[in-house]
């Protein structure tokens, strides 16, 4: 069975400005274009993304980016409502962002690892399996 992992909005801003833990999202990016790896991220992740790279930079390189993403070996996972009422539930439980809270959510109802360097992802990694970038 191939190996799931989530990433959140760090592990691609870490990947798009060759930040700690490049690497290992480009070889997972890889590993997932050879189909040995499945790789997600929720659209609210995404999204996180690109106001990031709008406010870095412009909106310019921000909608360059998203296109860079979107041809990338990620499947993009729609928020739908049990996955939002998830992410609530978990946010109520614990005092993280509600976007790192929907990350987790996807981790868990694909059963999948998360990737990540934000420190907010420790008050929940006895909910799922996190690799850390840093």
């Amino acid at each position: 069975m191939k190996r799931r992992s989530v990433l959140d909005s760090y592990a691609v801003l870490a990947w798009i400005q060759d930040e700690p833990g490049a690497q290992l999202i480009e070889d997972l990016l890889y590993r997932a274009q050879s189909n040995q790896e499945d790789l997600l991220m929720n659209m609210i992740n995404l999204g996180e993304v690109f106001y990031r790279c709008a406010r870095v930079k412009d909106l310019p390189f921000a909608r360059d980016m998203l296109e860079k993403v979107k041809l990338l070996p990620l499947k993009i996972v729609s928020c739908s409502d049990d996955l939002v009422l998830k992410a609530a539930e978990i946010k109520a439980e614990f005092p993280i962002a509600y976007a790192d809270a929907l990350a987790l959510a996807t981790a868990i109802r694909e059963n999948a690892r998360i990737l990540t360097g934000d420190p907010e992802f420790r008050l929940v990694e006895h909910l799922v399996d996190i690799e850390w970038l840093t």
